[in-house]
C-alpha cells in the first residue's frame, strides 16, 4: 500500500542553496564548452592536417572521446592520474573531463561544417586579395556558424547535464552536489531530486530558448 507522506516545504526551502549550486553547474557547463569548442577546432584542422603525427593525435582524441563512457573519463582524471603523482581538485577533474568529451564531438561537428563550406570560397576570397585569416573570418567562418550552431546548442545541453557526474568523484558544490548532501541530511529523496530534475529542466529550456533567440538574430538573411 502507498503511504509515502511528502514534505515539499522543506525542499522548497532549500531552493536558495540548489539555485547556488545550479550557478555552479552553469559555470562548469558553460567553460567547458568554451575550452572545448577552442580545442574542438584545433582537433578538426588537426584531422586535415598533412602532418601524419598530428592527424593521428587528432583522431585518437575524437576516437578516445566518442567510444568510451564520459563517466570513465572523469574517473580516470580523479583517480587514475593518482597513481602517476598528479592529483586534481574535483571540480578541475569534472572540468576537464567534460571538456575531454565535448572537444571529442564537436571536433566532428567543425569538420564536418567545414567540409559543407565549399572551398571555392575559399579559393574565391583569396582571389579577391584576402589573406588566409581575413578569408576564414570573413568567408568560412560565418557559413561554418550556420551549419553547426543547432548541433553546438545540443552539446551544450549534453555539457549542463554531464556536470552530473561530479557527484562521483566528491563535487559537492554544483546542483547535484548540493542535492545529495541535502539528500543525506533529509533521506527526502523523491522531493529535492525531483525539484533538482525540475531545475535542470529549465536551464536546458533556457539554453535552447537563447539559442533560438540568437539564431534569429544571427541568420535572420
Amino acid at each position: 500500500m502507498f503511504d509515502y507522506t511528502f514534505h515539499w516545504r522543506s525542499a522548497f526551502l532549500a531552493l536558495p542553496e540548489m539555485l547556488g549550486g545550479a550557478l555552479v553547474t552553469l559555470e562548469i557547463a558553460v567553460l567547458s564548452m568554451l575550452l572545448g569548442t577552442a580545442i574542438a577546432i584545433g582537433l578538426a584542422l588537426g584531422q586535415q592536417s598533412g602532418s601524419r603525427p598530428v592527424r593521428a593525435v587528432a583522431m585518437a582524441w575524437v576516437s578516445i572521446a566518442r567510444n568510451t563512457p564520459a563517466l570513465f573519463q572523469v574517473y580516470i582524471l580523479y583517480f587514475g592520474l593518482g597513481a602517476f603523482g598528479l592529483h586534481m581538485g574535483s571540480w578541475t577533474a569534472l572540468l576537464a573531463g567534460i571538456t575531454f568529451n565535448n572537444a571529442g564531438y564537436l571536433a566532428e561537428t567543425f569538420r564536418g561544417g567545414l567540409n559543407a563550406v565549399p572551398h571555392t570560397q575559399l579559393r574565391a576570397a583569396r582571389s579577391l586579395g584576402m589573406g588566409a585569416f581575413q578569408a576564414y573570418r570573413l568567408v568560412v567562418i560565418p557559413q561554418l556558424l550556420r551549419v553547426v550552431f543547432y548541433p553546438l546548442t545540443n552539446q551544450m545541453v549534453w555539457a549542463l547535464l554531464m556536470t552530473s557526474l561530479g557527484v562521483v568523484v566528491g563535487m559537492t558544490s554544483d546542483l547535484t552536489g548540493v542535492t545529495q548532501a541535502l539528500n543525506v541530511k533529509t533521506f527526502r529523496t523523491f522531493e529535492y531530486f525531483a525539484l533538482a530534475a525540475a531545475l535542470y529542466f529549465v536551464l536546458a529550456k533556457l539554453i535552447v530558448l537563447g539559442a533560438r533567440l540568437m539564431a534569429w538574430r544571427l541568420f535572420r538573411y
